[in-house]
């Protein structure tokens, strides 16, 4: 019978920390507690993550799309359709505009949504209301 034998213990890592879903969570709670009629619209895209490869092959299968961004508010406002907000963190903890994103954005641009790209729950709040604060687009039937 062979003795048990410790393998070397390795120094753990630290797990990373996702800054931007906490600061995207934070905005959502500030949304719900003070604007409670956009929280009740705004809604997250879920097309980030790292995903076996199995389940990002359904998913895309299904319709996920690289470039997509992160929260779509379906209300109206200033002769846009709606509005698109690409969330990063705030700096210095934000990643860059992918290739894929700025297409996206411009895209939606095309089709007459407003998308821009915010960095932090404070700048993306911010946005939020400007946006808010446009005139109702109203459409011509």
């Amino acid at each position: 019978m062979k003795a048990f034998v410790p393998k070397a213990v390795r120094p753990s890592r630290a797990k990373p920390v996702d800054r931007e879903g906490l600061e995207q969570a934070a905005l959502m709670k500030e949304l719900a507690l003070r604007l409670p009629h956009v929280f009740d619209l705004i809604y997250h895209v879920p097309n980030g993550g790292h995903r076996h490869k199995a389940t990002a092959a359904k998913l895309k299968e299904q319709g996920v799309k690289a470039g997509v961004p992160d929260l779509v508010l379906p209300m109206a406002r200033g002769g846009y359709f709606g509005l698109y907000v690409e969330f990063k963190a705030t700096p210095p903890n934000d990643a860059a505009v992918s290739t894929s994103q700025h297409g996206y954005i411009q895209r939606l641009t095309e089709q007459g949504y407003l998308a821009i790209v915010c960095r932090g729950h404070f700048d993306a709040m911010e946005n939020i209301r400007a946006y808010l604060k446009l005139p109702v687009t109203v459409v011509a039937a």
